[in-house]
């Protein structure tokens, strides 16, 4: 079983296993394969976000749901409440991926997707389809939080952002998936009344296939030694190993010293939520994890993931196969521009990265903006203007999917996901103040701008156990003092050695998770 490295140390031994982005993924193949595959839940999430936008235009979907084809507020919550379950999934998560362990959660994870997935495919009536988008909310919910804990717990901290930044383009890879699906599925049977039902059930029933084949379990000692790709004689390794072991000494006594005769999961589990409010450095990361994660998503990102064709269809695009393409253009950029993340993100920083993207969100979404106003009674006699429009909004995709759309994974663990709001707003703003819409999100990409510049701190290669020295944590001068105890009776300073004995030692006390309350993955 693999153990938590969530190290909380004095910073004084630095771990270094290679250099940063790209090359130090390539240093690390194993760890690379097993993110990769981790990140089969990001498929899940971004093909379910992006296979509903077709349906919703689809024929035969009309025919068999009229109600829900012709009533623009039934189809917001038919869009919304995917979202409105990943909140209520993201928020219960904790203590269920701590209660029965990383792997245990995304194979949980994946049979409630399946179960979302299936009675969606097999919907007769609408609020099979509700239900069916709402249980498959909760298990996104439950992968946007365990999927970057998982990855983030695997990695070395000079590979850590570009590890996680694979979840994302996991989402990217499911968004192009589903948007080429629906585009060429919407030919069975013709595009007119002879429609086929398979249009829209085959792509709804497809995101079973990659639920069913995600999961995997590994061994302690040996897999760290795997990860790491070192002999057991590297002092990195045995550095390495002291300092996990420090750290679930370290959570068992501070959690006791906190919460004194609290034995009760569900107790502690509301008590350490409190803590996210009254602790100082612990409220700060939640207020950057909570901020960041609300103008990621007021940036507009959902509002073209979702209603991609319907916004291609209002700036000229008429007819569903060129809105689908225009469409499946969306995907392709998403997917492309994430690659420059996974490979240098870690060489850039967040700041940078964040406040670039910043930039270009706002100019893509000004220049749509008045182009929208400008055409927007006239876009059939000015079809270049909207195919302009089209192509700021694909910038728009690569600006978001290089910055934000992985950064906002490499931050604190986000607390649950504001998206709810935005899938169920767009389409009334679309409508109401048309060309505003756009004008609304580009005040929070200057918003991102400005936040970024003077509230976030830098994360790039800080390791886990000197991420609290970001943030003034680490409880104060007791918790201090408490981890140097730890680390002195670890034998954890300059010049230590360890016997042949005391490795072998150390490795059973790791392996007995129940007396050092470690978790595995």
């Amino acid at each position: 079983m693999v153990v938590a490295v969530a190290n909380v140390g004095s910073g004084e031994d630095e771990l270094s296993y290679g250099p940063a982005g790209y090359k130090g993924l390539i240093k690390e193949p194993y760890i690379l394969s097993l993110a990769l595959f981790a990140s089969i839940g990001g498929v899940l999430f971004g093909y379910d976000q992006g296979v509903i936008s077709g349906v919703l235009i689809m024929n035969n979907f009309g025919k068999h749901f009229p109600l829900l084809a012709n009533d623009p507020d039934l189809q917001e919550w038919m869009v919304a409440v995917l979202t409105l379950g990943a909140m209520f999934g993201d928020l219960i998560n904790g203590p269920i991926a701590n209660r029965i362990s990383r792997r245990w959660d995304l194979l949980l994870a994946n049979v409630v997707f399946l179960i979302g997935s299936i009675i969606q495919a097999a919907a007769m009536n609408i609020p099979m389809i509700f239900v069916g988008r709402f249980i498959a909310g909760l298990a996104i919910g439950q992968l946007s939080m365990v999927l970057p804990l998982y990855l983030g717990e695997l990695a070395p901290s000079n590979i850590r952002g570009s590890l996680i930044a694979l979840q994302q383009l996991g989402i990217t890879v499911g968004i192009v998936i589903a948007f080429w699906l629906d585009y060429g599925t919407q030919y069975i049977g013709g595009t007119g009344d002879g429609q086929s039902e398979v249009v829209w059930r085959f792509p709804l029933a497809l995101q079973c296939l990659p639920s069913m084949i995600l999961g995997r379990e590994e061994e302690t000692v040996s897999t760290l030694l795997r990860l790491r790709r070192v002999p057991t004689s590297d002092p990195r390794i045995r550095l390495e190993m002291l300092n996990i072991k420090a750290a679930v000494i370290f959570q068992q006594e501070s959690t006791e010293a906190r919460f004194p005769g609290v034995t009760s999961r569900f107790t502690l589990a509301l008590n350490q939520y409190k803590e996210l409010l009254l602790v100082r450095h612990l409220n700060r990361r939640l207020v950057i994890a909570y901020v960041l994660q609300i103008i990621q998503q007021f940036t507009g990102i959902n509002a073209i993931i979702y209603y991609a064709p319907q916004i291609f269809v209002a700036i000229g695009l008429t007819g569903s196969s060129v809105s689908l393409l225009a469409t499946g253009v969306v995907g392709v950029i998403n997917f492309f521009s994430t690659i420059p993340a996974i490979m240098f993100l870690d060489r850039w920083g967040r700041r940078k990265v964040l406040m670039t993207g910043a930039v270009g969100m706002g100019v893509s979404q000004l220049l749509v903006g008045t182009l929208y106003a400008i055409y927007k009674d006239s876009w059939l006699e000015h079809r270049a203007a909207g195919w302009t429009a089209a192509v700021f909004v694909w910038i728009y995709i690569s600006n978001f999917a290089f910055s934000i759309g992985c950064v906002n994974w490499i931050m604190p663990s986000e607390i649950f996901p504001p998206g709810f709001i935005v899938a169920l707003i767009t389409p009334r703003m679309l409508k109401s103040i048309t060309f505003g819409t756009f004008y609304f999100f580009l005040e929070f990409c200057i918003i991102l701008l400005v936040w970024v510049y003077f509230c976030v701190p830098e994360t790039k290669g800080v390791s886990i156990e000197d991420m609290d020295k970001v943030f003034g944590g680490n409880q104060g001068s007791l918790d201090l003092s408490r981890m140097a105890d730890i680390r002195k009776r670890l034998g954890i300073h300059g010049g230590y050695s360890l016997s042949c004995d005391e490795y072998k030692s150390m490795d059973q006390d790791l392996d007995k998770g129940v007396e050092f309350s470690h978790e595995e993955m």
